[in-house]
């Protein structure tokens, strides 16, 4: 029997398992007992607080979504301007532990798994809509409606093309030169908008 108010305790530690697992594998590919040894309980427990693989996956996503969520609710609080609120989305994509190498291989795993599942495809899809809608809020007063649509649109293609950059090993690109190279991409779009020098933040 589980213990009385371990529950919260074990499911976290199930959702980290998994994430480092995948990470590790870069596959969902793996068992429910690959998990549950990574989190240091039985199979038989994992099954008990999730009934199924596809759930503790789909719980893994929420977790990385909610972290993203409560990051960027963080960040545009300290942010006063729009312009700042604007960095401060694009420092939060890139976040440290965002852009871990598992965290990474994680994420591909489950864009691919998108493909085969709707649960997983609905998830990934409001990330998506999530992000647009906090760039865009911020992009509206700094420039013309159609502008804000179109450099939301670019810049979350960027954070998301970055980061499939960052899984080749071969080519890795640091948080710092992606933060750069996405704030450029604003910059140069904003500036074409107004027809004038942009200052940075």
């Amino acid at each position: 029997m589980p213990k009385i108010g371990m529950e919260p305790v074990r499911r976290k530690a199930l959702v980290d398992a998994a994430l480092r697992v995948i990470g590790d594998q870069g596959t969902l590919s793996v068992t429910m007992s690959d998990i549950a040894r990574t989190a240091g309980v039985s199979p038989a427990l994992a099954h008990h607080y999730f009934g199924s693989k596809e759930q503790l996956l789909i719980a893994t996503i929420r977790s990385l979504l909610g972290q993203l969520r409560d990051d960027a609710v963080t960040a545009l609080k300290a942010a006063t301007t729009p312009r700042e609120k604007l960095s401060a989305l694009i420092r939060v994509s890139f976040r440290a532990a965002q852009f871990a190498p598992e965290t990474v291989a994680a994420w591909l795993a489950f864009y691919s798994e998108a493909q085969r599942s709707e649960d997983v495809r609905r998830l990934l899809v409001i990330y998506a809509r999530r992000l647009r809608s906090n760039l865009l809020a911020s992009l509206r007063p700094l420039s013309t409606a159609d502008d804000a649509e179109r450099i939301a649109e670019g810049a979350a293609a960027m954070i998301d093309g970055l980061y499939i950059r960052q899984s080749l090993k071969s080519a890795p690109i640091s948080i710092e030169a992606s933060i750069a190279l996405t704030e450029d991409y604003v910059n140069a779009h904003l500036r074409v908008g107004d027809g004038e020098n942009y200052a940075s933040p």
